[in-house]
């Protein structure tokens, strides 16, 4: 019988490290893409907002209605929209269906909408057609800050409807950057 015991104690001693390996995971992280302070936005009467606020590491920033980050182009002027064909697949215009909302903390006065080459309505916020990127691929991520694609650079947009030239903060919390 007690041949068991160094194999109970191995089996133990070698579970150890596994465990402590699996709580370091759960950790937090320096992750430029953080998500924990991103959720949808909702408008002050609890409903689903087109337009909201979240703060993952570029401070306050504007997100859409799943809490994903938009973007404003620089080649565009006034609220016409400059990003079209393979431009608008790379960059996808916000949409909406009847009128946008806007979620606590932004002004719905800066909200309204654009007509796109197609007919349809695009998204403006502070007079800036408003993007996503499909380089995103969930809430927090901001990937297409501060690239140059189809002519001009694209940023995150603040709360005010200016844009976040700054990178991200290193760490998950980020600070408010403009």
């Amino acid at each position: 019988m007690t041949r068991n015991r160094p194999i109970r104690f191995l089996a133990g001693a070698a579970l150890v490290p596994v465990v402590a390996l699996a709580a370091a995971g759960c950790g937090g992280s320096n992750d430029n893409n953080a998500t924990a302070a991103v959720t949808p936005p909702k408008t002050s009467s609890g409903h689903s907002a087109t337009v909201g606020v979240a703060n993952p590491g570029h401070g306050r920033i504007l997100v859409n209605s799943n809490g994903r980050t938009i973007y404003l182009f620089k080649k565009d002027t006034g609220t016409k929209s400059t990003c079209s064909g393979a431009c608008a697949t790379d960059w996808p215009p916000v949409r909406v269906s009847g009128k946008p909302t806007v979620g606590k903390g932004l002004k719905a006065s800066k909200v309204g909408t654009t007509a796109r080459s197609d007919g349809k309505p695009q998204v403006t916020y502070n007079g800036h057609p408003l993007y996503l990127f499909s380089g995103d691929s969930k809430p927090g991520d901001t990937n297409g800050q501060g690239l140059s694609a189809f002519g001009a650079k694209w940023y995150v947009v603040s709360p005010a409807g200016n844009q976040i030239t700054s990178q991200a903060s290193s760490s998950s919390g980020g600070g408010s950057v403009y």
